[in-house]
């Protein structure tokens, strides 16, 4: 198994970044019953893990995509992270909003984006991939080329993977669901019939019951 997925894994379930809990569902904006919580966020607020990520996410960037020449961080979520990962490249930063401001400038993208500028965009958690990618339209309607993704984690959805090979963008990460589960199920966090029901909901989330 992927060891340095498997340290990032370890380090958010024991910080509460990842909950398991199947037999009491999350509710998700969208409505769908999730048996898993994840919260990125809480990484910033741990220097261990939030070093951890920073370096890995610079050891993808220097191997994947030498030529980057800006990063980008997604709003909110990946914001701080980006900025991290892009103070410790010495690269310029810029973050994409959800929507353009409503007043002042309208801006999408705040910061200094030039045109022409090779981006690599930093995400902290991929679902259906549907708002990540307004991103990636954002950069590139900024005359930009968008090298790839990086995100912290993915649930690995079918339909992700389906939406950003549409959208020709690649998505690497540190760690997934596929990963988390087999994880759990290694270390005796959770039972077999567990990890059978944890998988099936990956399958089809949104028509999942426990």
């Amino acid at each position: 198994m992927n060891s340095t997925a498997n340290k990032l894994i370890s380090q958010l379930i024991e910080i509460e970044a990842i909950k398991l809990q199947p037999d009491n569902p999350f509710t998700w904006a969208s409505g769908w019953k999730s048996p898993i919580y994840c919260d990125n966020r809480k990484t910033l607020s741990y220097p261990e893990v939030r070093n951890f990520i920073k370096q890995q996410f610079a050891n993808q960037i220097k191997e994947l995509y030498p030529e980057t020449e800006v990063i980008a961080g997604v709003a909110t979520g990946a914001i701080a992270i980006a900025a991290i990962v892009a103070d410790y490249l010495n690269l310029p930063f810029v973050y994409v909003r959800p929507s353009p401001k409503s007043h002042g400038l309208e801006n999408l993208v705040e910061g200094n984006l030039e045109e022409n500028k090779k981006v690599l965009i930093i995400e902290d958690l991929i679902s259906t991939g549907g708002s990540s990618l307004k991103a990636v339209d954002a950069i590139r309607k900024a005359n930009c080329e968008v090298l790839g993704m990086l995100a912290i984690f993915t649930y690995n959805f079918p339909v992700s993977e389906e939406n950003f090979r549409k959208s020709d963008c690649q998505l690497h990460t540190i760690a997934n669901y596929n990963l988390l589960i087999e994880y759990a199920l290694e270390k005796d966090y959770i039972s077999k019939d567990i990890y059978a029901t944890l998988n099936s909901w990956r399958q089809s989330p949104g028509t999942w019951n426990k």
